[in-house]
């Protein structure tokens, strides 16, 4: 019976696997081109997978011959000197062909090509009547070795002699690896150096899985388990939270199959997201290490998240082009943001983490989740008239600099404590600008709509009211909670703290959220 797999490669008979035919295909004419190119994305982004259904693709076509090698358990030797280079590279591409041709596969092993001349010359003679495509993965393995970035030099030369018709090479060069080539310095003398890869094609396919593409993984498990779920509904919640990102795509799936009990459901899906956001997986480690040892990229992902700051791409910049390498952020148009709502909500619960371990170390007192839920029911009124209150109690108008950077965090490291383990949070990403987030709490069975917002004067305010009104309507609610911070230093008194507003025939219970006065 086949399995969702999120660890290592796919295997068609023995995991469920979406469709991908149609980037294969893209792929492959970029292969028909002769193009040399760099695919480059996060960890588990369904690299390996591909690159193996390429390949499948390239042999059943005829016409190729595919040596897909890999660097992952290299080591120091291999690097030691051109000769062992050579032969540890002729040895994997041996290795490589021995199960479809043999007798190919033999061909490529010669004790005698012991430099970069000779690999030079060998390769021209098995390349010269023969369309041979090289495809490296696990390439960052190798990225920090001079000996590899001399070899790439090899290969854009022969790439150039091969375009003036004065050389035979590999037809295509496929490198996979989360680090793009294309931006690899390295040192030649006491001279740091571009990479040498920059005959490379644009790789600009969409690796991500599309909601259709996802629907093709579900059908093919409802075809063997018959469950009866809405696999339009399913692949678009899923897609939603995910936006494609292939790991997250399975690790639900898998968490409903094998924890859920089938439960082929919205609240399925999200009780496999809070799953996701309890674990403590190698894949998410990875992010946190980085987010604790790079104090730039740190600034940025808060800066994205809480801060409502709208940042442009800016291909030079090396922190956004950090999380964008390793696929933790992604652009929208010419604007970076964080790649998808699992990522954000892991993210923002890291500085949440962060805010409230402070809290706890200057002994604040937290309002009790007894207070709050009663019978599995989360009272957000009373949540919002308590936080009023905690809120204008331990802050002072000393802390105006502060709040207004901080203060949806304030009120994030507030709520977290009360919905933890049985519920969580996203933003409305669609929603944001300068003064304004839409906040989306999911509650066992309950969904609570906030808006939170700057106070820009009345008129704005209803405004606000408008707003949050219409976003009810959208989503067939009733109810919708408003928070506004006012961060004035002269208010007027008679202005409320809190109260319901009945407003284009919804419910609003209106808070704002005040520090004292300077004296």
């Amino acid at each position: 019976m086949r399995k969702f797999n999120v660890t290592g490669n796919c295997v068609p008979n023995m995991h469920y696997m979406v469709d991908i035919s149609e980037k294969v295909e893209q792929i492959f004419q970029m292969v028909e081109g002769a193009k040399y190119f760099t695919i480059n994305r996060g960890r588990q982004y369904g690299k390996t997978t591909t690159i193996g259904r390429l390949k499948k693709r390239l042999i059943d076509e005829g016409s190729y011959i595919c040596a897909s090698i890999s660097f992952q358990y290299s080591n120091d030797k291999m690097f030691e000197n051109e000769g062992s280079f050579c032969q540890g590279l002729l040895s994997r591409i041996n290795r490589s062909l021995m199960m479809e041709n043999k007798e190919e596969a033999l061909l490529w092993l010669d004790d005698s090509v012991t430099d970069f001349w000779k690999l030079s010359k060998f390769i021209s003679k098995r390349c010269k009547e023969k369309k041979i495509v090289l495809i490296i993965n696990e390439v960052d393995e190798a990225a920090n070795y001079n000996l590899f970035v001399r070899f790439l030099q090899l290969l854009r030369e022969k790439f150039q002699m091969r375009t003036a018709s004065r050389d035979y090479t590999f037809h295509s060069v496929i490198l996979v690896s989360v680090r793009d080539v294309k931006n690899l310095d390295y040192v030649s003398g006491d001279t740091v150096r571009s990479s040498p890869w920059n005959i490379a094609s644009n790789f600009d396919i969409d690796m991500s899985f599309s909601a259709p593409e996802i629907e093709t993984i579900l059908i093919e498990y409802e075809n063997d388990h018959h469950t009866g779920m809405d696999i339009s509904e399913i692949a678009n919640e899923i897609r939603f939270y995910t936006n494609g990102y292939p790991y997250l795509v399975s690790r639900i799936c898998q968490f409903i199959d094998t924890d859920l009990d089938r439960n082929w459901t919205i609240d399925g899906v999200q009780d496999a997201i809070k799953m996701i956001l309890k674990e403590n997986s190698a894949f998410f480690a990875e992010m946190f290490n980085i987010i604790e040892e790079n104090e730039d990229f740190r600034n940025l992902l808060f800066d994205l998240t809480f801060a409502n700051i709208y940042l442009s791409y800016n291909p030079h910049d090396p922190v956004s082009k950090t999380g964008l390498m390793y696929s933790y952020l992604g652009k929208q148009g010419y604007k970076l943001a964080v790649h998808n709502k699992i990522f954000e909500i892991r993210i923002t619960n890291y500085f949440i983490v962060t805010n409230l371990r402070k809290w706890r170390e200057t002994n604040l007192i937290l309002t009790p989740v007894s207070e709050i839920v009663k019978d599995g029911i989360f009272n957000m009124e009373l949540c919002l008239t308590r936080f009023n209150s905690f809120y204008s109690e331990i802050y002072t108008a000393k802390d105006l600099k502060f709040l207004e950077r901080d203060g949806k965090l304030i009120f994030l490291t507030y709520l977290k404590p009360l919905i933890n383990g049985f519920g969580f949070y996203h933003f409305e990403s669609e929603t944001r600008d300068f003064g304004r987030m839409d906040l989306v709490v999911d509650f066992l069975k309950q969904q609570f709509i906030i808006e939170l917002k700057l106070w820009y004067g009345s008129s704005k305010h209803e405004d606000a009211y408008d707003q949050l009104a219409n976003y009810l309507k959208s989503k067939n609610m009733e109810c919708g909670y408003l928070i506004t911070y006012d961060f004035r230093k002269k208010r007027d008194p008679l202005l409320h703290e809190t109260q319901w507003v009945n407003w284009k025939g919804k419910r609003i219970f209106d808070v704002i959220l005040r520090v004292g006065e300077e004296e």
